[in-house]
């Protein structure tokens, strides 16, 4: 039988219109993992009696443990369709927000996006978070609203109400995908319950339906209610197979890879589209030349790192030597596979337009380029949130340092969200993450399925660092006095910074005149000649060269680029990153000689000169805040106020009605440690916080040096910069 359905993969991988990539994404809890089990069921991959209880695609205990997807999980099927088989490349990813990296990383590999909205809460913060993470990507959505059991048995709706409800829910996803979706897409891609782009069920009982297939098989809301009343469940999950209807959605409203790459290449890729390369990549064709993006990196027992991704052109076969641009190294594969969940289908060879494994890509990251010959990476995976929290990390033996070492080289590879800064000598190590529980999962997966014993510190909040005003022009001298370098810092204005954050102001050293930040910074309101002098954008912050007519300001503009780089991760007041500069090189004098500029003199020499140039310009330390929406029962409202006030947060909003409370609240990361606990304790277990958005605030001033005296005192600096 699995024989039968491998065959019957391997040969529609290579009939790119009967191809869908799609991903289904979800709010915590909305039903994700339930839903992928019924459409893993219908292709019969595994029992329809366990579906919805199997959870097939979480295959972490700490997953099965906590009830929570945590890792995004990719399976391949075959779905009929009239008389036509079609190859459906899954990806369930998860919903809470600390793993919300996954999400993005997925977006990169798919072409359509099942959102998945539970029917009773409607769409919630994260439910906003992954729609925004697939449109950024030109990943076209479609609508399932889930747990339409619980409007009937618990909220107790009437057929009216229930249509009532689902056309509010639909009208704030269409309004979403019109404020997210660029221009030609806000019209185009809103979901529509005429044209069968929405579908609504219950992924725990197995049904689901959408309005054509209402009118074909003539089933009314009336029926629906009856089936729940009559104790007929099972026989609506018969009449209508949830695995049946919504597939037929994804085969009619999603895009095959060859349509999808159409417009989806320009936006990922920004190599030349008129090359050989670029025609192959923008259709999509088998036989060009192979380009394969890795967007989760999976350590295999047996195989070793295997990287699922995206085939974006060409074929790929076992035995194929290829580079990696990124870490510019050429490689030899080992093995070429498919995914049927957890367990991975060997073949020989994949064309274009597929969602594979690759083992033999030795220190692979995520987002990494691979292709035949040296091309133009793709754009860098760029997650919504930044890790804010941060824990040092040792083995409890000092044997087991070498093991830990390599085991947090693999976490990094596995979980790109979070952050690894690695010290081999002192044996500490830091891990960053999007939260605390986020650190608690990998602390855990490191004791219980890597097998090390090790010992963390409390958390620890990553603060930025930046100016308030314009600097006067600072000397920064070499160690040996014959060179100089006149440079002064500024503030970067919130549009252009918030337009490198969006990925519209694409970061990384400029070598040549570049199009695309020319055209960003222009519509920005920047003149012709300032945008000439932009040589880096660095983590958020730009460096100009505004030299006239220095000779040798090309030989050393890399070792400038490198010292502006190293500042910009470690700033005067505490070594925290910076952000939010305009950092400005005016003036030089370089001695004649390159053997007295060489890498020793014009390192210190920048970092001084930018370093000197902070200190007059007013530098402060900014603190994370996170926006939350807090849901609770209306008796709590008093008891989360007050917890609220008690973390420095501030109420933004509060709304009340007869299901209960909502208070939006902006909260210091610095207070949240613990907070879902206290958020339990002060609503006896009933309160729901979920992130909304992140920024960064400029810290009181009252706690300022004391905040700035910690961070230098945890990092051994002296107490006066």
């Amino acid at each position: 039988m699995i024989d039968e359905k491998a065959k019957k993969i391997q040969e529609l991988m290579h009939e790119q219109e009967k191809i869908r990539n799609i991903a289904i994404a979800a709010h915590i809890d909305h039903g994700k993992t339930t839903f992928s089990d019924n459409l893993l069921a219908g292709a019969g991959m595994i029992s329809e009696d366990l579906a919805g209880k199997q959870l097939a695609l979480d295959f972490h205990e700490d997953e099965s443990s906590r009830g929570i997807t945590i890792d995004s999980a990719s399976v391949s099927m075959v779905h009929k369709l009239g008389e036509e088989d079609y190859l459906i490349n899954l990806i369930d990813t998860p919903g809470h927000v600390d793993f919300g990296g996954d999400v993005t990383r997925a977006m990169r590999a798919v072409d359509g996006c099942i959102v998945l909205v539970d029917a009773v809460e409607g769409v919630m913060p994260q439910t906003e978070t992954v729609l925004r993470q697939a449109i950024k990507e030109l990943v076209k959505p479609i609508l399932f609203l889930n747990k339409v059991d619980r409007l009937i048995k618990e909220v107790k709706l009437t057929p009216q109400e229930m249509e009532k409800k689902f056309i509010s829910i639909i009208n704030h996803v269409n309004e979403l995908i019109f404020n997210l979706a660029p221009e030609e897409y806000k019209e185009k891609w809103k979901v529509g319950v005429a044209d069968g782009s929405v579908a609504f069920g219950s992924a725990f009982h197995n049904w689901g339906l959408s309005f054509p297939y209402m009118q074909k098989k003539g089933i009314t809301f009336k029926d629906i209610i009856d089936a729940y009343q009559n104790d007929n469940v099972k026989e609506l999950s018969k009449k209508a197979p949830l695995h049946e209807i919504v597939l037929n959605i994804v085969i009619k409203h999603h895009p095959n890879p060859i349509q999808a790459q159409k417009y989806r290449i320009p936006k990922i890729w920004h190599g030349e589209l008129d090359s050989k390369l670029g025609k192959d990549l923008m259709i999509c064709n088998p036989k060009g030349e192979p380009v394969f993006v890795p967007t989760k990196i999976v350590v295999d027992k047996h195989a070793g790192e295997v990287a699922g991704g995206r085939l974006f052109s060409g074929t790929i076969k076992q035995g194929d030597e290829v580079y990696m641009n990124l870490a510019k190294r050429t490689i030899r594969i080992q093995q070429v596979s498919v995914y049927r969940g957890a367990q991975r289908l060997i073949v020989d060879e994949v064309n274009a337009g597929n969602i594979i494994g690759i083992v033999g890509l030795k220190d692979v990251f995520t987002g990494e380029t691979v292709s035949k010959n040296p091309i133009e990476p793709f754009e860098a995976i760029k997650h919504i949130f930044e890790p804010v929290v941060t824990k040092s990390i040792e083995a409890k033996k000092a044997a087991d340092l070498p093991k830990l070492v390599e085991i947090l080289k693999q976490v990094r590879k596995e979980d790109p969200s979070i952050k690894i800064e690695i010290n081999e000598q002192t044996g500490e190590s830091l891990m960053s993450g999007m939260g605390e529980l986020h650190l608690e999962i990998i602390e855990n997966r490191i004791k219980t399925e890597k097998g090390l014993d090790i010992k963390t510190s409390s958390p620890i909040i990553v603060y930025r660092e930046t100016i308030n005003k314009e600097s006067p022009t600072i000397e920064g001298r070499s160690p040996n006095k014959h060179n100089s370098f006149y440079l002064n810092v500024d503030v970067l204005e919130d549009e252009v910074y918030n337009a490198i954050k969006s990925g519209e102001l694409r970061e990384g050293r400029v070598k040549k005149k570049n199009v695309d930040i020319s055209n960003a910074l222009s519509s920005l309101g920047w003149p012709g000649d300032e945008i000439r002098n932009v040589r880096d954008i660095y983590k958020g912050n730009i460096f100009m060269d505004e030299t006239r007519g220095e000779v040798h300001i090309g030989e050393v503009i890399e070792m400038i680029l490198d010292a502006f780089e190293m500042v910009m991760g470690q700033g005067p007041l505490a070594r925290e990153p910076c952000m939010k500069l305009k950092v400005s090189l005016v003036d030089t004098r370089l001695h004649e000689d390159a053997i007295h500029r060489g890498p020793a003199q014009v390192y210190p020499a920048v970092r001084e000169g930018i370093i000197g140039a902070m200190k007059k310009a007013g530098p402060y330390l900014l603190e994370p805040l996170q926006i939350h929406l807090i849901e609770m029962p209306d008796k709590f409202l008093a008891a989360v106020t007050r917890l609220v006030g008690s973390k420095r947060g501030q109420m933004l909003e509060v709304k009340q009605d007869e299901a209960g409370a909502e208070m939006k609240a902006k909260l210091p990361v610095a207070e949240m440690i613990g907070w879902s606990n206290d958020l339990r304790s002060s609503t006896e277990g009933r309160g729901i916080s979920s992130l909304m958005d992140q920024l960064f605030e400029k810290v009181p001033v009252n706690i300022q040096i004391e905040v700035i005296k910690k961070i230098r005192q945890r990092k051994g600096l002296s107490e006066n910069q």
